[in-house]
């Protein structure tokens, strides 16, 4: 299978029961390790498992980064996600985050840096491709963008990645 994805799985999409594990692991980081091991450990494995896809996305530029997205949430049960390529960007506008309704739906108390930790990972893999990124809202639909240098996007605004209200 020729896939975007640095995974292969056989069934058409994910476990949504993954995000509580996710969930779980930020709240232990978290609490056990300090706010400054959880951002290390995600920029991590944004390099390091993450290294096959910046790679793709480095070589490919653009249309990679926006394919990857379209296989990546077609697999994550619940997306409501659009990806849109542009000539200096792929924005991707997250409708419905797929982790976000499935922990709420299932009761669970949500870590309030839970959207952070896209940014994180996703800004490690795009610094990793010659790429930046940006996000924007949260707290269950936010907006991602992966930009070449030519769209000059400003810094990262911390205030503009909401906390998750459980």
């Amino acid at each position: 299978m020729n896939s975007p994805l640095p995974y292969v799985d056989t069934k058409p999409q994910g476990s949504a029961d993954f995000y509580y594990a996710v969930n779980a692991t930020f709240r232990f980081i978290l609490q056990r390790l300090g706010r400054d091991a959880w951002r290390s450990y995600l920029e991590e494995m944004g390099r390091g498992y993450f290294a096959k896809v910046n790679e793709q996305w480095s070589r490919g530029g653009l249309p990679a980064v926006a394919e990857y997205w379209r296989a990546f949430f077609a697999a994550e049960p619940g997306a409501d996600v659009e990806v849109r390529q542009l000539a200096d960007r792929v924005e991707l506008e997250v409708r419905t985050c797929p982790a976000i309704a499935h922990l709420r739906a299932g009761g669970r108390e949500i870590v309030k840096e839970y959207c952070q930790h896209c940014y994180l990972l996703g800004s490690a893999r795009a610094q990793a491709a010659g790429l930046t990124m940006r996000l924007q809202g949260g707290d269950g639909s936010c907006r991602h963008t992966y930009a070449t240098a030519a769209a000059r996007l400003a810094p990262q605004d911390p205030a503009q990645i909401k906390e998750v209200r459980s």
